[in-house]
């Protein structure tokens, strides 16, 4: 029905909780099943409740309603998923990550990451539109036996055939009997007749029932058996044809309603026939249209309508008053996206559309036509998926998804070998940015099966190179080595020094990741070196980011920090916002490692406005990460617990619990996220001085985060002595037992412990506290907590390395801590600091 699909998500459901519709129209009726359905649904034991009956017979909205009035019930939220524009089960768990925020990270499987998300969650699923995928109804039953809170809610023509499922049959609309016609009150009252007094209206606001025609709605109402979907059909037609007319036509149309193929529902043969009535109201240019907007799945844009379904410029022109018709008959719908106009065929009147298009003998013309212009789509987006307009391609293409998919699946049923793989190398960057990786290289690998694909041209080389780099994403190195260099030998075979540049650089560093680093490291060199000679600067700024970053992993501070500076220079010239964002958060956390705070912090800053921008999920966590070290160098404990929290909570929302692996695009670090923000809690607990709880949190670091092969050398130094000073704090025997607690800590516990903390003052096995203890709240002259700490300690007569020891920080970072301190309290000397401190009685 029109309401289903025509609101907006309300709000942001990464935030509010739910992303269910908008709906623009109430709900007639349907008191009894709503209050059926909830009460199903609270029984413990149903899991599953699958609404079944024919197209058109209001599933989806009866799912809506029920989702909506059960929104305090699910304490993690109720998520509203359409798979009505895909026909492949293996891409319903991609739609449901999708829908929920998850993307896909190393080579864990996404079913896998699904459950680890949903495990512990008291939260509903709408499942909309199941019937065309019940081969992945196993996966809906994997998923409720992996996560005992869940509950799904599945709308279909069909019932899934799993354990547990409680099937609900929607029944069509009660209607009057026309042969008994109660007066106009009571008809009104039938929810078959009021469905279609809302529907007129809307498109006749002075039409009323009266005794006229009271008698032909409620006959219109019974013939159409209560069906809402055919209801507003023919109430749209109000306009032109009154009530009697109207039913002239149905009588007309409706001797062959029960006749036909007997192989398919009776239902689904009145709802075929109901849209054929309608569709024969339209004239014949209208019916061509309206066949050709069959191919779209998901909907589209004017633009598109123009370019696919009309053959010259001239005809194109009638475009918009077509268009417009099929709108005011209710056949086609306008949805606003994002700001765009799109338009969109409800999925059951799309079927009827294709069965037209097929038989008008004009679908293998119009599909092609579709794949044509969506493939020019995609290589116009190409170029800008890499600069200032990235944005605003990335968020097109995610409109377009569905066409994008089904215009592939053409080429590859045709078998248009050179076609696929030039609509698959335009859309690398796309799955790259966005993590669709496994399915990337599934349409990679399906268009090299193709006869022809192993022509040894520069697109095959552009395509090896795309499925070696979505191949190195999720860390399968073996795969990637065998892509790359296999593309690479065919560039270098057609001579084609531009494209070598970017394969040679990610050859290099997967060889890098298999432990050939000085094979890899002269790769990344000859293609920064090719990058320099033919003026590839976004390519050049791609190498020297990761370049960097595997100077830094080698203990190269300043190499990686040349390095990067060029990168972020290059990126600020390109306008791209990815690699801009990238090398901003590393060369902040290069700047933290060197002491440096006030530069990390405004250049870590930056890259989050730019991060939070883009919704690059991994490097909003590493941002998160380093932001939070930032402020803990400072003594802001609470800002670094807030970078901290939010990381960790992040990284539980996005489905990377256990994860150890490169992040969603750039390789920004080879870790946990959960691991890093754990830390991060860990050295704010010992700030804090709550020691026992600083050693249960690095304890549950250590569950998920391999230290010796994810860290850094300088980081590896300054956690191990962190852990070795907690440890002789606490004594052997207290730490043991904390240590224990935290490897059975979940992170879920380590968010909750980080309310209402209590700074633990005690002195365990018989030390005095390390703390300074005067108190902290005398700040003179803007000096932050951590820097008085600081000067109180260089004021008793402790060197750089000895204050690091106490307060469990590194020394680069006691020496930032002076520098800022001297430039506040305007001394430069460490005797002029120990008497600003007594004159203001810090010590």
């Amino acid at each position: 029905m029109t309401e289903l699909v025509a609101g907006e998500s309300v709000g942001n459901w990464q935030t509010t909780r739910h992303n269910l519709p908008a709906q623009l129209t109430t709900l007639i009726g349907r008191e009894r099943e709503v209050a059926a359905v909830r009460a199903l649904l609270r029984r413990p034991e149903v899991r599953l409740v699958t609404l079944t009956g024919s197209g058109g017979v209001g599933k989806t909205r009866l799912g809506l309603q029920v989702a909506a009035e059960l929104l305090d019930e699910f304490a993690e939220g109720v998520f509203f998923v359409s798979l009505a524009p895909i026909s492949d089960p293996s891409l319903v768990v991609p739609t449901i990550a999708e829908v929920l925020g998850i993307r896909e990270i190393g080579d864990r499987r996404l079913l896998d990451l699904l459950k680890a998300y949903l495990q512990e969650k008291c939260l509903l699923l709408l499942l909309d539109n199941f019937e065309q995928v019940l081969a992945a109804s196993v996966q809906v039953a994997d998923l409720l036996v992996a996560c005992p809170q869940l509950k799904v809610v599945v709308t279909s023509r069909a019932v899934l055939h799993v354990r547990g499922e409680q099937e609900f049959s929607v029944p069509p609309l009660a209607v009057p009997d026309p042969k008994h016609l109660p007066d106009l009150v009571a008809l009104s009252q039938y929810d078959a007749v009021a469905l279609f007094f809302q529907r007129a209206q809307a498109a006749m606001p002075d039409f009323q029932i009266n005794d006229a025609n009271s008698a032909a709605i409620a006959e219109i109402c019974n013939r159409l058996e209560g069906l809402p979907l055919a209801i507003e059909l023919a109430a749209a037609r109000i306009k032109l044809l009154p009530p009697q007319a109207l039913l002239t036509r149905l009588e007309h149309r409706l001797h062959i309603l029960t006749g036909g193929a007997r192989d398919v529902p009776v239902r689904q043969q009145t709802l075929r026939n109901t849209i054929a009535w309608s569709y024969q109201l339209l004239d014949t240019q209208e019916q061509r249209l309206f066949r050709r907007l069959s191919v779209f799945v998901g909907g589209c844009t004017l633009e598109a309508v123009e370019a696919v379904c009309y053959e010259t410029q001239q005809e194109a022109l009638s475009a918009l008053d077509e268009t417009a018709s099929l709108l005011d008959k209710s056949l086609l719908l306008h949805v606003a996206q994002e700001g765009t106009a799109r338009l969109m065929l409800l999925e059951t009147i799309r079927e009827y559309g294709l069965e037209c298009l097929r038989e008008s003998g004009e679908a293998r013309q119009i599909q092609s036509a579709h794949a044509e212009y969506y493939l020019a789509l995609v290589e116009e987006a190409e170029p800008h998926l890499k600069g200032a307009q990235q944005l605003v391609w990335l968020r097109q293409l995610d409109r377009e998804q569905e066409n994008l998919r089904a215009a592939l699946s053409l080429l590859i049923a045709h078998e248009e070998v050179e076609v696929a793989l030039r609509f698959c190398v335009a859309l690398w960057w796309f799955w790259k940015r966005r993590g669709y990786w496994s399915e990337g290289r599934r349409w990679l690998k399906a268009s090299f099966a193709l006869p022809g694909a192993g022509a040894r041209t520069t697109v095959r080389a552009r395509a090896l190179s795309a499925a070696g780099d979505l191949a190195a994403a999720q860390d399968d190195w073996r795969e990637a080595h065998l892509l790359l260099s296999e593309g690479i030998a065919l560039y270098r075979k057609v001579e084609d020094e531009r494209g070598l540049v970017l394969p040679l650089s990610i050859l290099g560093y997967v060889m890098i990741r298999q432990g050939d680093i000085t094979a890899g490291v002269h790769l990344m060199e000859e293609s920064i070196a090719l990058c320099r000679k033919l003026g590839c600067t976004w390519e050049l700024c791609h190498a020297l980011l990761r370049l960097g970053y595997h100077a830094w992993f080698q203990g190269d501070l300043e190499q990686a920090i040349a390095l990067t500076q060029e990168g972020l220079m290059l990126s600020r010239e390109l306008s791209d916002k990815a690699q801009m964002a990238n090398a901003l958060n590393n060369l902040g956390h290069f700047s933290l490692l060197r002491g440096n705070l006030v530069q990390a912090k405004a250049l870590a800053e930056e890259g989050l406005l730019l991060v939070r921008e883009l919704g690059e999920k991994a490097l909003l966590l590493s941002t998160l990460e380093t932001l939070g070290s930032i402020h803990l160098s400072q003594g802001d404990l609470e800002r670094a617990i807030e970078f901290f929290t939010e990381g960790l909570s992040k990284a539980q929302e996005f489905g990377n619990e256990t994860l150890i692996t490169e992040s969603l695009s750039w390789e920004l670090a080879r870790k946990s996220f959960i691991g890093w923000h754990l830390m991060g809690l860990a050295r704010v607990a010992v700030a804090q001085n709550q020691l026992k709880r600083a050693a249960r949190l690095f304890a549950a670091v250590e569950v998920r985060y391999n230290v010796n092969r994810e860290m850094g050398p300088d980081v590896r130094d300054d956690y191990e002595r962190t852990i070795g000073s907690v440890r002789s704090r606490l004594g052997e025997q207290v730490f043991a037992a904390a240590w224990a607690e935290g490897r059975a800590m979940t992170p879920a516990q380590a968010l909750a412990a980080q309310e209402s903390v209590i700074p633990d003052t005690s002195t365990p096995s018989g030390q005095s506290s390390t703390l300074p203890s005067k108190s902290r709240s005398s700040s003179p002259d803007g000096l932050t907590e951590r820097e008085v700490e600081v000067l109180r300690l260089v004021a008793q007569g402790l060197t750089n390395e000895q204050v690091a020891e106490q307060l469990v920080i590194s020394p680069r970072t006691v020496n930032s801590h002076l520098t800022s301190i001297y430039s506040k309290i305007q001394v430069s000397t460490r005797s002029a600091a120990t008497r600003y401190a007594i004159k203001h009685q810090l010590v």
